[in-house]
C-alpha cells in the first residue's frame, strides 16, 4: 500500500450526518492514515464549530469534508490554515444561502419546534440521493439512524450556523494547499456549477464529478469515494 503523505485525516460529516456517512472510507483506509471524524453538532455558528474541531484535531492534518462540513473547513482555514495539509471538498459551495434557501430552512426549523422533526427527515431524504436509489432501504435506514442519533435541537443548532454562514468566495481565493473537489453528477442540493467555481478558484484544485450519484458521494459511492481519498492522500 502507498505510504499517505499526511499521517492524519480528519473527517466532517454534513448536517444530519455522522460517522456513518465515512463507515467505508474510514474501514478502506484506517491501515494508511490515522482517522477522526468531527463532531459538528457542538454550536450554532461555523465559527464555534471550527474552534470546537480545531482544539481536538492533529497538529496538522488532512481533511474531507461533506456538505456542511465543507462551510466548516472553510472557516478552519479561515482560522488556522497552517494545520491543514490538505482538503477534500465533497458536494458542497461556497456562497451563502439565497433567500429562498434561508426561508426553506426556517421552515424547516419551525416544523422541529413544532415537533416534527422526523417530519422533515422525510421529506428531505428524496433529494439526496440519486433518483435511482431513492428506494433503496439500506440507503435510507443509515440516513433515518445518522438523523436520530443527531436529534432535533442539534439539527436546529446546525441550521442557524448554516443560514448565518459567512461568504467563502474569497477563502476559496486564499486556499494553497492541494484540494479536491467532488459531486456527484445528479446532486439536487448543491449544483455542478457551485463545485466548479471552487475548483476554479484554488490553484491547482482538480474537480471530479461523480456519474450515478446524488448529493451523499460518501455512502451512494463508496468505494468510488474511497479511491479517491487514497489518491489525494498519496499525492
Amino acid at each position: 500500500m502507498e505510504k499517505s503523505v499526511s499521517s492524519s485525516l480528519l473527517l466532517i460529516p454534513s448536517q444530519l450526518c455522522t460517522a456513518a456517512a465515512w463507515q467505508h472510507q474510514i474501514d478502506n483506509l484506517k491501515d494508511k492514515v490515522q482517522i477522526s471524524v468531527a463532531n459538528q453538532r457542538t454550536s450554532d455558528s461555523m465559527a464555534g464549530l471550527a474552534r470546537s474541531i480545531l482544539a481536538g484535531a492533529p497538529a496538522r492534518f488532512a481533511t474531507a469534508a461533506h456538505g456542511m462540513g465543507g462551510f466548516i473547513a472553510f472557516e478552519m482555514w479561515r482560522q488556522a490554515p497552517e494545520r491543514i495539509e490538505r482538503l477534500a471538498l465533497f458536494d458542497t459551495l461556497a456562497t451563502p444561502d439565497t433567500p429562498q434557501q434561508r426561508v426553506r430552512r426556517a421552515g424547516y426549523a419551525e416544523l422541529v419546534r413544532r415537533g416534527q422533526f422526523t417530519r422533515v427527515i422525510e421529506e428531505r431524504l428524496p433529494i439526496l440521493f440519486h433518483p435511482d436509489r431513492q428506494a433503496e432501504e439500506q440507503l435510507l435506514s443509515v440516513a433515518r439512524a445518522m438523523a436520530a442519533e443527531t436529534g432535533p435541537e442539534a439539527f436546529l443548532r446546525q441550521q442557524r450556523a448554516i443560514i448565518d454562514r459567512p461568504d467563502s468566495r474569497a477563502t476559496v481565493a486564499s486556499i494553497t494547499c492541494p484540494v479536491i473537489v467532488v459531486i456527484g453528477h445528479q446532486d439536487r442540493i448543491t449544483a455542478l456549477t457551485d463545485a466548479e467555481a471552487i475548483a476554479a478558484g484554488i490553484s491547482g484544485a482538480r474537480l471530479e464529478v461523480v456519474e450515478n450519484c446524488g448529493h451523499m458521494v460518501p455512502l451512494e459511492q463508496p468505494q468510488r469515494t474511497s479511491e479517491l481519498l487514497a489518491r489525494w492522500l498519496a499525492v
